[in-house]
């Protein structure tokens, strides 16, 4: 009851003691509501802090992967940089990761696909797959395939917080919030990028939204993540954008057309591995044939056009972007041997070729339009990489980890306009399509990306049916 005391004392006077028993029974419910209310907080408090503990323990860990992983890529790569022999591993490595995978992994051969299903469905990990994908992933980098490292990092710290969350008897929102934290430690802890890691625990499993039930968990397990990792001796160099053109409206409508191609050219990367994949599984039937004829022709474009340099993470190609060297060949040369080596079921992950290719292609329009390369190298790195993962928010906080408050503005045109041209593609199919990117595309709301994919090219082909 409100008002002036006085009107307060009126009312008692005029209604009586009835009205005496009615603000009694409004105040006792009220002190009741209160007290359930005190109940409830405390409950959520103590629940969250358990998981808050939780997480703090499955980002430690992750952060001492990280490391471990990030060395062991490091004295691999530094190996077969100095000797070109390595690279006839290939066909070794690819046979005995087939092997390994159809007969001990599991259902780890579905790799980071495997992490969203278990965050969304809360299907448990077994542990062997965080072994698995470690030593397969720098099995792949020792014989000079191009593959990535965050696919590898994700699956550890999706292994670790499903396992974590089953020892302690986690379910429901509980295990998915620890799920995404595990995603973020991993993506924080590898690439030295907490905010962005934050993010993309948060936005990695659907398209168009964020879960942010597990914002504060993705926060401190990105952090704590990163913070491990470097505590053990990880280190990151970032390059640096020279400059940043002023906010014309020609400017504005290169960087446009370039979010344009940066989403193009992430719809031909998953398209790429997708049909890579496709053929092998077309034509081929035995699993081991396969790999071993994946392995050949990687090994054989390798050797025929020189590609050598190109395996690996091949990191220099986004210095290569940022000093204005690189062109379309370099392009297309990561592009072909990243489709070739993912396709043929290597492990490793995609964001690195992204950041190279994304890196190449802007410093080449850079180049050819007169703007600054470094900025528009920049802007590619991080377009292609958002496009592809279908992670926007994630590649706006990524350009803000890697370059400070440098082009903001220009950052979120790219990552948006990347994101809408890129559709509903991407290079993990079992995100779930949540808020669909255009009207256009509402028909695939509620599906998986794969089976978004399926439906279209079912469609297509009634139509083409129908025209003939």
């Amino acid at each position: 009851m409100s008002g002036r005391p006085e009107d307060i004392q009126r009312k008692l006077r005029r209604h009586g003691t009835g009205f005496v028993n009615t603000l009694g029974l409004e105040l006792a419910h009220t002190e009741r509501m209160l007290a359930s209310d005190a109940v409830r907080d405390l409950g959520n408090m103590r629940a969250s802090l358990r998981t808050v503990c939780l997480t703090v323990l499955v980002s430690a860990l992750m952060g001492a992967a990280a490391w471990a992983f990030l060395a062991a890529l490091d004295l691999v790569t530094g190996a077969r940089e100095n000797h070109l022999w390595m690279f006839a591993l290939l066909p070794v490595v690819n046979l005995a990761t087939a092997w390994v995978y159809r007969n001990h992994g599991l259902r780890a051969a579905r790799g980071n696909n495997l992490v969203i299903d278990s965050s969304i469905t809360g299907t448990p990990i077994h542990a062997r797959m965080a072994a698995l994908t470690f030593v397969c992933s720098v099995a792949t980098h020792a014989a000079g395939g191009s593959a990535g490292r965050e696919g590898t990092a994700v699956q550890i710290g999706g292994t670790i917080a499903s396992n974590v969350a089953t020892l302690f008897h986690l379910d429901g929102r509980e295990r998915q919030d620890l799920m995404l934290a595990g995603i973020s430690a991993a993506f924080g802890g590898v690439f030295g990028t907490p905010l962005a890691g934050a993010f993309f625990g948060m936005e990695m499993c659907t398209i168009g939204k964020l879960n942010y039930s597990a914002g504060l968990y993705c926060l401190i397990a990105s952090f704590v993540g990163d913070l491990t990792a470097r505590t053990l001796g990880t280190t990151h160099a970032f390059n640096t954008i020279a400059s940043v053109p002023a906010m014309e409206p020609a400017t504005v409508a290169l960087v446009v057309a370039a979010a344009v191609a940066f989403g193009l050219m992430a719809r031909l990367f998953s398209l790429s591995i997708r049909t890579v994949k496709r053929i092998y599984a077309s034509r081929i039937k035995n699993y081991l044939v396969a790999a071993l004829v994946g392995s050949l022709v990687l090994l054989g474009v390798y050797a025929a056009c020189g590609l050598y340099r190109y395996g690996g993470l091949s990191e220099w190609l986004v210095t290569a972007g940022f000093e204005g060297s690189t062109g379309p060949a370099d392009v297309v040369a990561k592009l072909a041997c990243t489709a070739l080596t993912l396709g043929a079921g290597y492990q490793g992950g995609e964001v690195t070729p992204l950041f190279g290719i994304g890196a190449a292609l802007g410093g080449w329009i850079g180049q050819i339009s007169g703007v600054e390369p470094s900025f528009m190298a920049a802007l590619g790195m991080v377009g292609v990489f958002g496009a592809a993962l279908n992670v926007p928010i994630t590649t706006i906080m990524l350009s803000v980890d890697m370059f400070g408050g440098q082009a903001a503005a220009y950052f979120v045109i790219v990552a948006f306009i990347s994101y809408l041209v890129a559709g509903h593609r991407g290079v993990y199919p079992a995100q779930r399509i949540v808020t669909p990117k255009r009207r256009s595309l509402e028909v695939d709301q509620g599906d998986t990306v794969e089976a978004a994919l399926e439906r279209h090219r079912e469609d297509a082909a009634t139509s083409e049916d129908v025209k003939a």
